[in-house]
């Protein structure tokens, strides 16, 4: 079945007639009773219950029955941008978000679209996103769908017609504020936060009413300057982690931009934050200091929005290590004691599990390569670091990266197996002290040498699904992939764990052992979770399928090498499923014979590092494109001729490439041309040389 995220002909006409939009089913009545104590073939919140765990109770689709496992139908998706939200399941509807802050509402049983919403994001605001123009998903509650956009606003939508009930502008959208994680309900109240550090914005996040849209309250993890006034009493404990040399107009970072979790019984939302802005401590905060509250955990009283305990992962984080991953809630019997704790595997590299009434570290240990830090000191909860890691004298080059050891591709955590089912990357990373030259810019701004990354060659990179056990702290099972940036995981009762892959091999595994039970070939490369839900008595799995993200648009060699292609689809899976998905066309070959570029090494050389600083993020590393935006080392002529128009006039904002006039000069856009085509012969004759070699 192949379908189009447009409303149908007849929705349209069948509206204008009556002069009422149809109502598809029941509302999508959801309530804190039913977040509580969801029934077992519901997917009401983004990790299914507020404990964020991933796990469903389903086994109808198992250990035995998996390999029966089809295809029930699918849906290709007007998007070629990355698909990471995980769809939520109420009463026969899947909920889900595309790129660009879009959002459709499928009948889960058919596939038939009930209704799409698209806010008009002004495309160009993608040049504020750090890490590609994705959204991970809604919030339901009360008959409402709440989605966050890329421009900051938070809007509630009807369930049933997928019409705007209110609408809040959350950030200020002249500051490179964005918003690309799930809205969470608790109490009544949207929890949303934002993202943008690199660009140099101050993070916080806020609750709203669900009902009305109204603020009740907002936190904010770092300090303003002093000037300013203290809009909370944390943050005067928290100035003091600052240096007094801080430059408060860089922002200072910190942004909610992903995880949290709630606990009913104790009455907190758990929240983690990200990075400082900018990365590198020696120019954010002159002198030192912890920073409060970068990457940290958390722990809120929903009803007023004040601090009940804190957990900083990495006090003084000079390495994009954000405590943004996800926060999973276990009970679990720890030493012969039951503890209420939390979980979280952040960027860092290490497995945490902390008393979540307490915010007491309860342990901490490495989960894969980690050679910036010894240890995680259990007396003083702080890491012990490698000499030289902060890099303020020499360059050094550590595990794991700005990509992290995990990233927010979501883990599970299965109750039957007491093992947390974790996606691994192993990526190393450079960082150089820019203390002394940095200048704030529109664009990237880590302090930290990112420019100095101008490959990333796939021998370099590798991942892993891990099976942890959070009690020994230690592996139970792994299975190594050749790639990173691989897709997030689902637990099920049947005992079985889902995930794809960056190659696009959708696979299940068993949840004890890590045997392959299953596997489908998804066309594009996966990045998103999957869920399950049940409709009519029977099973269903989906998965939103869409190759992107930061390191698909960063890509470079590493990237190339997954051979993933930029389709966009929301697969649903049944025993006995039938369906069977198109025959993709090749993409387009490059005839073109590179000349040699005529230019000096000096132009080539600064066209090189303009093009780190302002293209790479999108476009790739050493001008290797991930598979998501184009290649510019096979742009085609028209393009290079209206290089200009393109790069500063903005000819492309209207499909997300914004002008870049208020940072290059008309020389400075021609020396990134020319880099890129002093690229293009190269990898062409590196080409005809290994030919030559081969004859």
């Amino acid at each position: 079945m192949r379908i189009k995220t447009t409303t149908s002909a007849f929705t349209i006409l069948l509206s204008l007639a009556t002069g009422f939009l149809p109502v598809f089913g029941s509302p999508a009545v959801v309530d804190d009773k039913a977040l509580r104590a969801q029934g077992d073939g519901e997917w009401l919140s983004y990790g299914r219950t507020y404990a964020e765990q991933r796990f469903s109770p389903l086994e109808q689709i198992n250990e035995q029955s998996v390999a029966k496992l089809g295809l029930a139908w699918f849906v290709d998706l007007d998007n070629n941008r990355g698909l990471e939200a995980t769809p939520l399941y109420h009463d026969g509807v899947l909920y889900t978000s595309l790129s660009w802050s879009r959002v459709i509402a499928v009948d889960a049983g058919s596939g038939a679209i009930l209704w799409s919403f698209d806010p008009q994001v002004d495309k160009a605001k993608g040049r504020d996103a750090c890490c590609d123009a994705v959204n991970r998903g809604v919030a339901l509650w009360q008959g409402k769908v709440y989605v966050g956009t890329l421009d900051g606003r938070l809007i509630a939508l009807d369930a049933r017609t997928g019409q705007p009930v209110w609408t809040q502008q959350t950030t200020d959208n002249s500051k490179p504020y964005t918003i690309t994680g799930a809205p969470r309900v608790v109490k009544g109240m949207v929890m949303i936060g934002n993202g943008g550090a690199e660009m140099g914005v101050r993070g916080y996040f806020s609750a709203y009413d669900a009902e009305t849209g109204e603020m009740r309250w907002r936190f904010y993890t770092v300090p303003a300057a002093p000037s300013q006034p203290v809009e909370h009493p944390e943050l005067l404990e928290a100035a003091k982690t600052w240096s007094k040399d801080t430059d408060w107009s860089l922002g200072g970072g910190g942004t909610a931009w992903d995880s949290m979790a709630y606990d009913p019984e104790l009455d907190l939302l758990y929240v983690g934050t990200g990075n400082g802005s900018p990365w590198n401590r020696e120019v954010r905060s002159p002198g030192g200091g912890d920073n409060l509250f970068l990457s940290s955990i958390l722990a809120i009283k929903p009803d007023t929005g004040r601090l009940a305990w804190y957990y900083q992962v990495t006090p003084g984080d000079s390495w994009d290590f954000t405590a943004t991953q996800q926060i999973t809630l276990v009970d679990m019997e720890i030493d012969n004691q039951l503890r209420k704790v939390l979980m979280q595997a952040p960027k860092n590299g290490f497995f945490y599990v902390i008393d979540r009434v307490t915010g007491e570290l309860i342990s901490a240990e490495k989960f894969g390569k980690v050679t910036w830090a010894e240890r995680i000191d259990l007396k003083t909860g702080r890491p012990v670091e490698v000499p030289g890691s902060r890099y303020e004298e020499e360059p050094f080059v550590m595990w794991p990266s700005p990509f992290g050891a995990h990233n927010w591709h979501p883990m599970s955590y299965s109750p039957l197996t007491n093992l947390v089912y974790l996606p691994y990357q192993e990526v190393p990373g450079l960082y150089s002290n820019e203390g002394k030259s940095f200048v704030p810019k529109r664009a990237f701004n880590t302090a930290a040498g990112a420019s100095e990354v101008t490959e990333l060659p796939r021998e370099m990179t590798s991942g892993a699904l891990l099976a942890w056990d959070p009690v020994k702290q230690q592996a139970a099972w792994r299975v190594d992939y050749p790639h990173h940036w691989n897709g997030g995981t689902l637990a099920t009762a049947g005992n079985l764990v889902f995930q794809g892959t960056a190659a696009g091999i959708f696979k299940a595994y068993s949840a004890d052992a890590g045997k392959e039970l299953w596997a489908f070939d998804a066309g594009t490369g996966v990045i998103a979770a999957p869920m399950t839900y049940r409709y009519e008595g029977q099973q269903y799995i989906a998965l939103m399928a869409g190759w992107g993200g930061v390191a698909a648009l960063f890509g470079g060699d590493a990237m190339v090498a997954t051979g993933s292609r930029n389709v966009s689809r929301l697969l649903v899976f049944k025993l006995d499923g039938k369906a069977k998905l198109p025959v993709l066309s090749e993409p387009p070959k490059q005839l073109r014979t590179p000349e040699p570029v005529v230019a000096s090494a000096r132009d080539i050389q600064l066209g090189g590092r303009l093009y780190a600083d302002y293209c790479a993020v999108c476009h790739g590393a050493g001008a290797i494109a991930g598979g998501v935006l184009p290649d510019l080392r096979h742009s085609p002529e028209a393009i290079r001729l209206a290089w200009d128009a393109i790069v500063r006039q903005g000819a492309f904002a209207p499909k997300g490439m914004a002008s870049f006039a208020d940072s290059l000069s008309e020389e400075q856009a021609k020396q990134i041309l020319t880099y890129v085509q002093h690229r293009e012969y190269q990898d062409w004759m590196q080409a005809m040389n290994l030919i030559k070699e081969t004859e």
